[in-house]
């Protein structure tokens, strides 16, 4: 395992450049992202899932995968992607003897972008009834980047009866904001930064953002076009308001108390070179606050480890589900 000393100011704006990495999602159609209430048509009744579709008790339309027979497990993604990140990671598990599913968080991806309800609560809301309508059970999940905190608030505020496992990817857990009890997060000027960004040029920092996200802009880096464009496109895929106001809810949320109410074993896989999510800030103090974890820190990893050392991140969550 290595360390990493912590960030100064220019390392900082590196990490919120990145933070908001997780954060920058970009309107597929800027105009047609402000109008309120833009749900896509939803054949099922809410909370009835159908094959890709669930209608939730707000009226949100969100789109999910459900691959597979076998132990099912549960993806959340980060931001400002879909569940298409963690494409390389369901087929491998699917190939193994898995169930995969994974959804697009509301205002991401596929899911209608409603007017309200870009806060923790009610994204752990919404995997609870996804969960419920597909009657999971055992369930292990795995949360990377934001998708960390979405799994630690379902539990919290949904207990562990479906859960028998649980791992967090370059997590943004416990707490990025820096606060007078969590001195070593970063202030908030540089997530409202963030915020102008987005009504900014948010298309070339969707752009941008992908050099520091997967190392890319480290000597001797081998950049993959492919990789840049694909975080791109989904990030244009996600709606103005989950691009705007999910920023303020991956860095402003505590998950230091959702992260004690998890008992059940836990992983946690992070960079020592994650530039987004640096890691003495996040996932050496989530394993700190989990009875039942085990760390592992990829020696000069990336923010991006589900894509440039998908290998590896496979094998070792394939030997978490195992042991």
């Amino acid at each position: 395992m290595s360390t990493i000393s912590t960030p100064d100011s220019a390392s900082r704006r590196s990490l919120l450049k990145g933070v908001a990495v997780a954060g920058v999602g970009l309107a597929a159609a800027g105009a047609a992202a402000t109008v309120a209430d833009a749900k896509t048509p939803a054949p099922a009744r809410a909370g009835k899932a159908t094959a890709d579709r669930l209608v939730t008790k707000d009226g949100t339309s969100l789109y999910f995968k459900d691959w597979g027979t076998g132990p099912a497990v549960v993806f959340s993604h980060g931001y400002p992607l879909s569940s298409d990140a963690w494409e390389d990671q369901m087929f491998f598990l699917l190939q193994n003897g898995y169930r995969v599913i994974a959804h697009d968080r509301r205002g991401f991806g596929r899911s209608s972008q409603p007017s309200g309800g870009y806060d923790y609560d009610t994204f752990a809301d919404d995997l609870a009834q996804l969960v419920e309508a597909l009657d999971l059970r055992e369930a292990t999940f795995f949360g990377h980047s934001m998708g960390g905190g979405e799994v630690a608030r379902y539990i919290a505020r949904h207990g562990q009866s479906r859960v028998a496992k649980v791992a967090f990817v370059s997590s943004v857990t416990p707490f990025l904001l820096k606060t007078a009890t969590n001195p070593q997060g970063a202030p908030k000027e540089l997530f409202d930064t963030f915020r102008a960004a987005v009504q900014a040029n948010r298309s070339q920092w969707n752009l941008d953002v992908t050099m520091p996200y997967y190392s890319f802009n480290r000597p001797g880096a081998h950049i993959s076009e492919g990789l840049r464009e694909s975080y791109w496109r989904q990030g244009q895929a996600t709606g103005f308001l989950a691009a705007y106001h999910a920023l303020g809810a991956f860095s402003e949320t505590d998950f230091r108390d959702d992260l004690k109410k998890i008992t059940v074993p836990a992983l946690v896989i992070h960079g020592s070179d994650d530039q987004i999510v640096p890691l003495e800030i996040s996932a050496k103090l989530t394993a700190g606050l989990l009875p039942h974890a085990k760390l592992i820190v990829y020696e000069g990893g990336s923010h991006g480890l589900l894509h440039v050392d998908k290998d590896r991140l496979n094998a070792d969550l394939l030997a978490f589900l195992h042991g």
